[in-house]
């Protein structure tokens, strides 16, 4: 006669409530971020604004980021308080990232044009990050335009879209200026597959 052996069982606690509840929450924003950007993303190159009208302010810029990204702050009503700085994200164009060649002379050409300078921002949506994106404007002039034309970015392309700077990228190409005197300039997007972000 054998004897049945019996074995312990460990009663196995499911994980609370808020455990699945935060990871659900978690996983629905970083779908819903993604999700908005592409859209943005979608409507800008499609040349709509991501927003139903385009907003404009006029500001001084105080600093310069990057080749393609500018704080502004906004002029304000005399006798107001200081209206808080904005972080302006150039659309239309890229510029070569901070830490990529020709990514500090792409800086110095945008610091160059406008930094302490009163300049018209035009606002078509901001990204997730929080920055506006839109052009900047300075005497008349789309300083997007220009920084292309002097070969200091290229135009935003996507999809098949060679962006709005299409034309000032091809002139700056063949007359080989700024980061087209290299044989073959790396886009933005390509360093940042190869090497990941600056910093």
């Amino acid at each position: 006669m054998s004897r049945a052996r019996s074995v312990a069982t460990v009663p196995v606690r499911p994980a609370p409530a808020w455990v699945a509840q935060a990871w659900t929450l978690r996983t629905w924003t970083a779908r819903w971020r993604r999700a908005s950007a592409a859209l943005a993303l979608l409507a800008l190159a499609a040349g709509a604004p991501a927003r139903a009208e385009e907003t404009r302010f006029d500001g001084v810029v105080t600093r310069v980021s990057d080749g393609d990204t500018v704080w502004v702050r906004p002029d304000g009503v005399p006798g107001a308080p200081r209206r808080a700085r904005v972080k302006v994200r150039l659309v239309g164009l890229d510029a070569p990232e901070r830490c990529q060649s020709h990514g500090d002379a792409a800086q110095a050409a945008l610091a160059a044009r406008v930094l302490h300078r009163h300049v018209s921002v035009r606002r078509r949506a901001t990204d997730v990050y929080g920055r506006a994106l839109g052009t900047l404007w300075l005497d008349g002039a789309d300083i997007g335009a220009a920084l292309v034309a002097e070969g200091h970015a290229w135009s935003a392309a996507y999809h098949g879209d060679p962006g709005p700077y299409a034309q000032e990228e091809r002139r700056a190409r063949a007359a080989g200026r700024g980061l087209f005197a290299a044989a073959a300039p790396v886009t933005p997007r390509e360093f940042r597959r190869l090497h990941g972000p600056c910093d």
